[in-house]
């Protein structure tokens, strides 16, 4: 199943959009259905340093994963806690979540 053109029209879309996309692993979080455990990760407190693909969820302290670069004005939902979240820029260009619903 390995179309070339596919695979050139990904690699278009990627450059116009500008996000590097990550391979998420098993986290071990089971607090959701096995097939979006990859998404959710806990926060594992202050010195936890959160990748260009992660926000934490404010409300429950969960972090969620992305398999594209997030940035300000994105839209995740966290499904620990039923939130629908908007993804803004914090103090010192850190990505924070703030609650839409």
């Amino acid at each position: 199943m390995n179309d070339p053109l596919l695979a050139e029209e990904e690699h278009e879309t990627r450059e116009r959009d500008g996000r590097r996309r990550y391979e998420l692993d098993e986290t071990g979080f089971n607090e959701v259905p096995k097939k979006y455990r990859r998404f959710y990760r806990r926060w594992r407190g202050a010195a936890d340093v959160l990748a260009p693909n992660e926000v934490l969820c404010p409300v429950c302290k969960v972090v969620i994963r992305s398999t594209r670069d997030l940035r300000p004005g994105d839209k995740v939902y966290c499904m620990p806690c039923m939130s629908r979240l908007i993804v803004v820029a914090g103090e010192g260009g850190r990505l924070e979540a703030s609650v839409a619903y």
